[in-house]
C-alpha cells in the first residue's frame, strides 16, 4: 500500500488532504504500516472519536462554507451538487450557514458529496434544531464521512496507479 510506503511528509501532505486535524493526521502517520483498506478506514474512525474538541475545530476550520467557493478540489467535487442551485436556494443557505455559526461557533459541516443545495438547506434546518452536545456528535458523524470518502478516494486512485503499473 503507497500510503505505507510514503516517507512521512508524503503522507503527512496526504492525510491533510483528507481532514485538516493535525492531531488526526499524526495519530494515522503513526499507525502506519495498515494491512489494507479497511484497517485504514478503521483507524480514521477510531482516531476521530478520539481527538479533543480543539483537534475537531482545527478540523472544522479546513472545511469551507456550504454553498461558497470551494477553495480545493476535495470540497469543490463534495459540493458540486450546490453548483447550479437558484440564486433564491444559494441566499438561504448563505443566510443559514450564518444562523448555524452564530448558534453553534463553527462552520456548518454536512456530508454534501454531490448533493443539491435545497437538500442541504432543509439538512442544516433540521440541525438548527439540535442542542450544542447533540450537534457535536452528529457532526463527528458526518467529518467521519468526509474523512472516509477522501480517504477512499485517495487510496482508489493509488490502486489504479498500481494496476497501471503491473500491466
Amino acid at each position: 500500500m503507497l500510503l505505507n510506503e510514503m516517507d512521512d511528509d508524503e503522507a503527512r501532505s496526504a492525510l491533510r488532504a483528507c481532514c485538516a486535524s493535525t492531531a488526526w493526521v499524526e495519530r494515522m502517520l503513526r499507525a502506519r504500516p495498515y494491512g489494507d483498506v479497511p484497517a485504514v478506514l478503521d483507524a480514521a474512525d477510531r482516531v476521530l472519536a478520539e481527538i479533543t474538541e480543539d483537534d475537531l475545530d482545527e478540523a472544522l476550520a479546513g472545511h469551507p462554507r456550504i454553498g461558497d467557493r470551494p477553495d480545493n478540489a476535495s470540497s469543490a467535487r463534495e459540493q458540486s451538487g450546490v453548483a447550479g442551485a437558484a440564486a433564491s436556494v444559494l441566499a438561504r443557505l448563505k443566510d443559514g450557514n450564518a444562523d448555524y455559526e452564530r448558534r453553534f461557533g463553527h462552520v456548518y459541516l454536512v456530508f454534501a458529496n454531490g448533493r443539491p443545495a435545497d437538500e442541504l438547506l432543509a439538512v442544516l434546518e433540521q440541525r438548527m434544531t439540535n442542542d450544542a452536545a447533540t450537534e457535536r456528535r452528529v457532526l463527528r458523524a458526518e467529518l467521519a464521512k468526509i474523512n472516509r470518502a477522501r480517504l477512499l478516494r485517495m487510496l482508489s486512485t493509488e490502486l489504479t496507479a498500481d494496476e497501471g503499473v503491473s500491466r
